[in-house]
């Protein structure tokens, strides 16, 4: 696989980068997690058959769509991705694909727009939940992903210095692969000295707590939803410890309600090396099924 070319998607208020991995006909549009970027999607590209291109999104915020101006949220997000589906589908409908965040935003557009798409896969997200009423937003953001949003706001002195902070973490370092770098490494940003990652902490807090506040808004997405969907999950979660972010209840109950969605356990993986590991390969068969 060839490095991903990159390309500007004009959007409401500025333009988006985007990364399209193959020159195939067959298109499929990617949105990615809370802090990630397009670049998380690389192994999934390199496994697609030749006949197809993967458009990854840069969401607002992140990557190099770290300085375009707008509101963040959900609805916000689904309408780029609109737009990309619009622009590179040539008039069919497409394939859509979100990992964790981006799965729900994938399922916003989806709801929104069933026209632009022809299926759409969800990879470790996507599926309601409601947070104890008692606990503060911000506070179950701090007690889920305290160090990455930490991170967000630190500086490292060299490259090197930052992707031993990512080699260090559970749920990524164990599994290390050329894959897993050239992501970490497209994160970055900021003079010599001073380097830290592309992605705005504001952004970030704000989409995340929508995510948690947002159940009833992803209820009836599904509700709505007419293209088939079909996720696929992880046992692990982002520390690399049982259970995942989707746990069976929680997938049975959801597969139960919405007769267009199905669901599938991919073994021996954790929230980001489902998408950025071995397991690429079940989800780019999946995507182009």
């Amino acid at each position: 696989m060839t490095d991903p070319v990159e390309l500007d998607l004009p959007v409401d208020g500025g333009t988006l980068r985007v990364l399209r991995f193959g020159t195939g006909p067959r298109t499929a549009v990617a949105a990615h997690g809370l802090s990630a970027s397009a670049m998380s999607f690389r192994a999934v590209a390199r496994q697609l058959p030749g006949d197809w291109s993967l458009f990854a999104l840069d969401l607002r915020g992140r990557g190099g769509s770290d300085a375009t101006p707008g509101r963040c949220g959900m609805d916000t997000h689904a309408a780029d991705i609109c737009a990309a589906a619009e622009r590179w589908g040539a008039g069919a409908p497409v394939a859509l694909t979100g990992h964790s965040m981006g799965a729900y935003i994938a399922l916003r557009a989806a709801a929104r727009r069933p026209e632009l798409f022809g299926r759409l896969l969800l990879i470790d997200g996507g599926l309601p939940f409601h947070p104890p009423a008692d606990i503060d937003p911000d506070d179950m953001l701090d007690a889920t992903l305290g160090p990455a949003i930490a991170r967000l706001s630190m500086t490292y002195e060299t490259d090197e210095a930052y992707v031993d902070y990512f080699r260090a973490h559970p749920g990524l370092g164990p599994y290390w692969s050329d894959d897993i770098e050239a992501y970490v490494r497209y994160d970055l940003t900021g003079p010599a000295g001073a380097r830290r990652s592309r992605a705005q902490e504001a952004a970030v807090m704000h989409d995340g707590r929508e995510l948690l506040t947002s159940a009833a808004a992803f209820e009836q997405d599904l509700a709505d939803l007419t293209p088939p969907a079909h996720l696929l999950y992880a046992p692990r979660g982002l520390m690399d410890t049982e259970p995942g972010m989707n746990p069976e209840p929680m997938v049975t109950l959801w597969t139960s309600r919405v007769p267009l969605l199905t669901a599938e356990p991919v073994p021996d993986c954790n929230h980001y090396t489902i998408l950025m590991g071995t397991p690429a390969k079940v989800v780019a068969d999946r995507l182009a099924a």
